[in-house]
């Protein structure tokens, strides 16, 4: 079917570009639960849309529009969740909160926004939220449905742009793990600088920010290192997520790929000053930087594309997952030859072939099989990769970019850079232009409500982020600030939710963070409450900033916000050493914020293998309470140093029963067995 239509859209309204909306496909679906699917796009333009509207008995008159962080693709509640490059449980949450959901390619068939930033920014979702609600009005009868737009990492930066740059389109507005628009590429470039110096030490800095560690990072660290980690940290790297540093290297170089190409094409003179000009770390290089250089020529083996390296349990990159959803493109290679020494962000340069001229990069290194990303310059040379191709090796660019960051010394108002200043100016020579990676200023005014969340282990939107953004809010709006703004920090929680992999060592990444999208799920209920019955949400998250990091009091009354805090102890400490059988006191509170709901449930997990398998018991009789005390023991058996668990989710209305809106935290403690 091909169902052209205009109707409903007011004058002076529409975006030029998209002025006339197809439908190709509309259909009844009936799991997760019945809705109704509608699929079209705008005539002329690459940009496609899918509506999901539930029942008339089901809708209570909004609509959820989760914006994914890179364009490209229209449907991806119906697609597999895939680790960390998509909310999961779009669908079924919005269709229990009585909502239909809008989702859109935000105007692209491909990940890069091309010349026209403003179109994945905000036009072209806005235009499928507009023409959203010429079908609502059809299918539900007239009315003009609330409309909320929400998204994280990317999709935040997106999210603010709509509701900025779009006015009178969405109601409210719940960005997450965000970032400023000078993330990228600074964020990478120093996460980068440190993995390489501090790889081989991470192991002692997690162990002494575990519980019942020393607190103190830096012992053993030669000065390069102690610099190195000093820089990081102040930049707002949280500490506390260096435990999942191995994944961190692989999945962000994967990342930041797709950023070499714009530095390179923004600032080619960067990359002959760094080696070349006095102030940059090149022209006077540390011993670890002159043994890290790697340039060396061999030549593909074998080609391995997305769904093979996926199949292999390779970490395939974002631009190797997403730069075209209509073509799979290659996620790693082999090579005759493996140069010594760490590839990581290396320049795969093709010296013939096809593609002969492009370029890519090493995300990640397994035995002789290098996993790889890209950039926009040279994505679509990529299909054209084939064994036999000869290449150059080389990580030079990958080296002079780990330090970008000290010459890109911004405003005052990005905190983080005052470590690179000295009397406010800065101490290093400063590059011609200063690049970001949001393709959008933000200003702070908008019409609506927002709530904003923002993970307190966020390792890519460092957590001051959030902060930033809230103080340029408040200058915007000045007295209605509180009428329409909220900001909750989530505790124990990275930029993506937790996925094991069937090899991960003990205690696995889901006995050290929480999944958020509970947090989301009650926040974009909020949000709905606030603009349509004008019920005020829980306070904002108390916190200070002190040196880039972001700081939490202890206990629910005084953080505020929405998450419960759980205190664990093991005999009656953070750490227990104990003997082999010997029987181990757990102890723990979980306290929810004053009007935040109730403790719905509580689990254990003693052995670090993610699978908590004791669990509180919660009902009709106790599931009405805000503060918990819970007593267990547990014995362990086998030599060796555990990290003992407890996860809790909180629920609004006590709800034990449902799978939504269930805000989680944990707490964990040390167990050391002889």
């Amino acid at each position: 079917m091909d169902k052209m239509s205009t109707m409903g859209f007011p004058a002076g309204s529409r975006d030029p570009l998209y002025t006339t909306p197809f439908v190709d496909i509309d259909e009844w679906h009936d799991k997760p639960i019945r809705y109704r699917y509608v699929h079209g796009g705008f005539k002329g333009t690459d940009c496609r849309f899918s509506f999901y509207f539930p029942p008339p008995e089901h809708y209570e008159g909004r609509f959820f529009q989760p914006l994914m962080a890179v364009a490209g693709i229209e449907n991806a509640a119906l697609l597999p969740a895939m680790q960390g490059m998509m909310i999961p449980d779009t669908l079924p949450s919005a269709l229990d909160s009585g909502a239909y959901m809008v989702e859109s390619n935000q105007g692209l068939t491909v990940m890069f926004q091309g010349e026209d930033s403003s179109i994945p920014m905000y036009r072209a979702s806005a235009a499928a939220a507009r023409y959203s609600r010429v079908l609502a009005a059809e299918m539900y009868g007239p009315h003009r449905p609330y409309g909320y737009v929400y998204g994280g990492s990317g999709g935040a930066y997106k999210t603010m742009s709509c509701f900025e740059k779009a006015p009178g389109v969405w109601d409210g507005a719940l960005p997450f793990v965000q970032g400023s628009p000078l993330v990228g590429p600074n964020v990478f470039t120093v996460q980068a600088h440190a993995l390489r110096i501090l790889l081989d030490k991470f192991p002692a800095i997690v162990d002494a920010l575990e519980p019942g560690g020393s607190g103190d990072m830096f012992p053993g660290l030669n000065i390069e290192e102690r610099e190195a980690l000093t820089e990081i940290t102040r930049m707002g790297f949280p500490p506390r997520a260096w435990f999942n540093y191995e994944r961190i290297a692989r999945g962000y170089t994967g990342v930041f790929s797709m950023f070499f190409d714009v530095l390179l094409k923004m600032d080619p003179e960067y990359f002959k000053d760094f080696w070349t000009v006095p102030g940059y770390l090149g022209q006077n290089p540390t011993e670890s930087l002159l043994h890290a250089r790697i340039q060396h020529k061999t030549t593909i083996s074998k080609v391995i594309m997305g769904n093979e390296a996926s199949a292999l349990g390779l970490q395939v990159s974002m631009p190797a997952r997403l730069a075209d959803s209509h073509i799979e493109m290659p996620a790693a290679i082999q090579i005759k030859s493996m140069p010594e020494g760490n590839l990581q962000g290396a320049t795969i340069s093709l010296m013939s072939g096809a593609s002969a001229g492009h370029v890519f990069y090493v995300s990640g290194v397994a035995g002789d099989i290098l996993t790889i990303g890209f950039g926009e310059e040279h994505f679509r040379a990529m299909p054209g990769i084939k064994a036999g191709d000869e290449v150059l090796i080389d990580n030079s660019v990958y080296l002079a970019a780990q330090t970008y960051h000290r010459h890109q010394a911004p405003s005052p108002d990005y905190y983080a850079w005052d470590q690179f200043k000295v009397a406010g100016k800065p101490i290093y020579p400063q590059r011609p232009k200063r690049l970001g990676s949001s393709g959008s200023i933000y200003t702070g005014r908008f019409a609506g409500k927002m709530i904003e969340a923002q993970a307190l282990m966020d390792e890519a939107a460092f957590p001051w982020n959030a902060d930033a953004y809230r103080t340029i809010v408040q200058k915007a709006l000045g007295p209605r600030f509180e009428d329409n703004y909220r900001l909750y920090f989530i505790d124990h929680a990275m930029h993506t939710g937790p996925w094991v992999g069937p090899n991960d060592p003990r205690p696995v990444i889901t006995t050290r963070i929480i999944n958020y999208m509970g947090v989301l799920q009650q926040a974009l209920r909020d949000l709905s409450d606030w603009v349509e019955k004008g019920i005020t949400p829980p306070e904002s998250t108390t916190y200070k900033v002190v040196d880039s990091q972001v700081i939490v009091p202890p206990t629910a009354a005084e953080r505020k916000g929405i998450q419960p805090v759980i205190d664990v102890k093991a005999n009656g400490g953070e750490r227990a050493d104990v003997a082999v059988g010997d029987t181990v006191e757990f102890s723990a509170v979980i306290e929810v914020p004053p009007g935040t709901g109730s403790v719905v449930s509580a689990e254990w997990d003693f052995e670090g293998d993610g699978k908590y398998p004791v669990k509180e018991k919660f009902d009709d009789t106790n599931s009405s309470f805000s503060r918990v005390t819970l007593k267990t023991t547990y014995a362990f058996f086998k030599p060796g140093t555990y990290f003992p668990a407890l996860r809790a989710a909180s629920q609004r209305q006590g709800d034990y029963r449902t799978r939504f809106a269930r805000v989680q935290n944990l707490g964990r403690v040390r167990v050391v067995v002889k």
